[in-house]
């Protein structure tokens, strides 16, 4: 039986590496379930074909690399079935730093929410000039749940990892690159060029070197990481029992300011 075609991610291969392209251009790349399971089917199939030397996820068309999760089918889940729907983002997180070919972002637009966090997860990140990341969930009555407090924290230490997830903002490309959210900032007509070079330079590198390398690096720094990653989970899951997490999505949606009370 063939496999299913993918409806939400296009994927291409360039040399020695491939591309996993979040495609819902319409809704800024936010991904849905769907999409979570079909990014996850690809790296699986990249990480597991010997002919692929490295990987790269980006977004389709200008406007972004993914704005993270789809808030319209997040904002009416039960704690329970945001339990089990943030464990996939976990899982897809985790296959990203545990598969042993490098794995690389390729960031242009907004890259907000899971966007970032997607890309906190990757092993390189190169962003266009006009890229937007940051993690807004406070904006909307939640926090991240899928690891990006633990991931801010290790990377960035904890003052500027409170500052990003307490504060909200929009972190330009350049500022970005500056506080090692990214390696390089470059113009948005040179992202594709750089990235596809830095995945050809990689390509060059031993293989085995690059995932024995990679894996230090991820063991070395994340002493209790599991741990971190469930804590964050759960804190994330007993927002779903609060007004404020409901008024937050739909105010979102309706695209107003929330008005909190604290409940």
């Amino acid at each position: 039986m063939s496999a299913a075609v993918p409806t939400t991610i296009s994927v291409e291969t360039v040399r020695s590496s491939r591309w996993i392209v979040l495609n819902r251009p319409r809704v800024h790349n936010a991904m849905n379930s769907a999409c979570i399971g079909e990014c996850r089917a690809a790296l699986a199939d990249a990480s597991h074909d010997p002919s692929i030397r490295t990987i790269v996820f980006a977004g389709a068309g200008e406007r972004a690399f993914t704005a993270g999760a789809d808030i319209s089918e997040l904002q009416d889940m039960t704690p329970e079935r945001v339990l089990s729907y943030n464990r996939q983002w976990l899982d897809l997180f985790r296959d990203i730093e545990l598969c042993r070919k490098p794995v690389i972002a390729a960031v242009k637009g907004w890259a907000t929410g899971g966007g970032t966090e997607l890309s906190l997860a990757c092993d390189f990140v190169v962003c266009a000039d006009g890229a937007r990341f940051g993690l807004s969930e406070i904006n909307i009555g939640v926090i991240p749940g899928a690891g990006a407090a633990v991931r801010l924290t290790r990377w960035l230490g904890r003052l500027k990892a409170k500052e990003i997830l307490m504060l909200g903002r929009h972190i330009p490309g350049v500022e970005a690159a500056a506080l090692h959210l990214a390696n390089q900032c470059v113009a948005a007509a040179e992202l594709i060029p750089t990235v596809q070079a830095l995945a050809d330079e990689l390509a060059t590198k031993a293989p085995l070197a690059l995932a024995a390398a990679k894996a230090s690096v991820n063991v070395g720094s994340d002493p209790g990481f599991d741990a971190g990653l469930e804590y964050e989970l759960q804190e994330f899951v007993r927002l779903f029992y609060t007004q404020d997490q409901k008024e937050g999505m739909q105010a979102f949606l309706e695209k107003r300011s929330a008005i909190y009370q604290g409940k």
